[in-house]
């Protein structure tokens, strides 16, 4: 139990990786006020748990509509994991922070739910990684970590955005490449065991060893 916790609260951090949305955001609210920078930062942070969380409870159902085995979409979801993870290794974000979205952001005047809510917290790969972790969770306590880690994860988001001239200063824009990149690291691993995991279930890597053997 302690183990899927950790692994869940990691994945959906690294994924959704507030600090690297930092600089973007400050971009965005730059003349704003105080008052209204903080409904900005609430406003992304509220929009980008809802989305999640609706993806973390309905991943089932989802699944189940498009006919689209658990197995599958774990693969799936670790190959989409492995593109943010190298776009990361490389301190980038097209998946999440592409040209469009920082053009229509600095257009807005509302950034709070898109871009930045929607898809720069809550981008792609952290939809599939809650509806696999959600699907595959097994009893009311892990279902409850995935909804806990999606809300704590939200709340670090909220309070980073809050300082954000603050982590800018301290980390400046190399601190933020170099842990965005940590994060990457850590990201691909978690990939890969997706990947994994998913051929194990769908009995791909059983029917590989017995072939060879």
């Amino acid at each position: 139990m302690s183990q899927f916790a950790f692994i869940t609260f990691t994945s959906i951090l690294f994924l959704v990786d507030p600090i690297a949305v930092v600089p973007a955001y400050l971009a965005f609210v730059r003349t704003e006020s105080p008052e209204r920078r903080k409904l900005t930062a609430r406003a992304a942070c509220v929009s980008a748990a809802i989305t999640l969380l609706v993806f973390a409870s309905a991943g089932d159902l989802i699944l189940k509509m498009f006919g689209v085995t658990l197995p599958a979409f774990r693969i799936a979801g670790g190959f989409i994991l492995w593109l943010v993870a190298m776009d990361m290794l490389r301190a980038k974000r097209t998946t999440q922070e592409g040209t469009e979205e920082l053009m229509e952001g600095q257009q807005k005047d509302d950034v709070g739910i898109t871009p930045l809510g929607i898809p720069m917290l809550a981008g792609p790969g952290a939809m599939s990684t809650v509806m696999v972790l959600g699907s595959q969770a097994s009893g009311p306590m892990q279902k409850l970590v995935v909804h806990g880690s999606i809300i704590l994860t939200m709340l670090i988001s909220w309070m980073l955005l809050r300082i954000g001239d603050r982590v800018f200063t301290r980390l400046g824009g190399s601190g933020i490449r170099v842990a965005t990149r940590i994060m990457g690291l850590l990201l691909a691993a978690v990939a890969v065991q997706f990947v994994i995991s998913g051929a194990q279930d769908a009995g791909i890597i059983s029917r590989a060893i017995s072939a060879i053997h």
